[in-house]
C-alpha cells in the first residue's frame, strides 16, 4: 500500500510527501497491480433455500477462547449462531439439532 512505502521511504527522502510519492509511482507505471494479476469477483452457485452454509471461527477474548458456529442460507440469507466453549463433534452434534428445530 501506498501509506507502507511513504512511511518507509519518509527518513531516507525527508522533503517526500504522500501526494509527491503517488504521482512518481503513476508516472512510471507501478501505482496500480497489473490487470493480468487481478482476480475476478467469483459469484456464489445458486442453491435452493435450505441450503445453508456452515462455518466455525474461534473467538478470543479476556476470558479464554470460544468457538462461534455460524449457519447461513445463501438464498433467505438467514443466518443462525450459537457460541459454545469447544469446538467438538458433540458441540457440532448439538449445534445442528438446535438449527434444525429452529429452521422453519
Amino acid at each position: 500500500p501506498l501509506d507502507d512505502v511513504f512511511v518507509t521511504l519518509k527518513d531516507v527522502i525527508p522533503q517526500l510527501t504522500r501526494s509527491s510519492l503517488h504521482r512518481c509511482l503513476q508516472r512510471h507505471g507501478v501505482s496500480r497491480l497489473p490487470k493480468a494479476d487481478r482476480e475476478k469477483p467469483k459469484k456464489f452457485k445458486s442453491y435452493k433455500i435450505g441450503y445453508f452454509h456452515i462455518d466455525i471461527a474461534e473467538l478470543r477474548y479476556e476470558g479464554g477462547k470460544g468457538f462461534l458456529f455460524v449457519a447461513v442460507d445463501r438464498t433467505s440469507k438467514l443466518v443462525f449462531a450459537r457460541i459454545y466453549r469447544r469446538a467438538t463433534k458433540l458441540a457440532a452434534s448439538a449445534f445442528l439439532k438446535v438449527l434444525i428445530k429452529a429452521v422453519p
